[in-house]
């Protein structure tokens, strides 16, 4: 089992989740709307992309609409848009097929360009090399089950859960060993910004806009 002492790379597969249905965006892809002349997912992938070895994308339908990001792309392994859960599953199977030196995976939304650039060092010492474990991010009281730490050892736990019909990430997450990783509000200019703010409506991806144009510091 991977200690803290090894490095992060070796041991975590990032899995970016893009399967939502977008439904107060009007539909489509968030992820592809541009902020400050890029996709959001271009900064999710700047931001996830140095804290590990390797990333996949988690997204539904035509998947060639991502083929520019040069990206592994998967689709959920169960039908009917489960909820975050099924991308987890998907990047669990991905990891445990192609990725043998992987122990966990991270998870981070595709709606959500400023979460931090310690994510994965303090989810994985959340955990306490305590494995199999599940590490969740939590900011300003409030749990974040889309960031998570997730062991590839419960994927097949996981498979049985949401074909039983578990769809909340907390009732799942509950039936195993669940630690959380605090994280400090970020300072925007005269501001503070959760750093686990994400793109709901088209207020928000103008926000995201005014704070992009800001220097975040924590």
């Amino acid at each position: 089992m991977p200690g803290n002492s090894q490095p992060i790379q070796e041991h975590i597969l990032g899995v970016l989740l893009a399967g939502g249905q977008s439904r107060r965006m009007g539909g489509g892809d968030k992820c592809l709307l541009e902020l400050a002349g890029k996709p959001l997912l271009a900064h999710v992938i700047e931001r996830l992309k140095p804290q590990t070895g390797t990333l996949v994308l988690n997204a539904n339908g035509d998947l060639n609409r991502f083929a520019g990001f040069g990206l592994p792309t998967v689709p959920d392994p169960v039908e009917g848009f489960a909820g975050p859960l099924a991308g987890v599953l998907a990047g669990l199977i991905w990891a445990r097929e192609n990725a043998p030196e992987a122990r966990w995976i991270v998870t981070a939304a595709t709606d959500t360009p400023f979460f931090p650039n310690d994510l994965v060092a303090k989810l994985l010492d959340a955990t306490k090399d305590q494995y199999p474990a599940i590490a969740l991010a939590q900011s300003n009281g409030r749990v974040h089950p889309v960031f998570g730490l997730w062991p590839v050892a419960l994927a097949d736990n996981l498979h049985e859960a949401l074909t039983s019909g578990t769809r909340k990430v907390l009732h799942w997450t509950g039936r195993h060993t669940t630690t959380t990783a605090e994280f400090q509000l970020a300072q925007t200019g005269a501001a503070t910004l959760d750093p686990f703010f994400n793109v709901n409506s088209p207020d928000d991806l103008a926000h995201a806009e005014a704070v992009s144009a800001e220097t975040i510091t924590t």
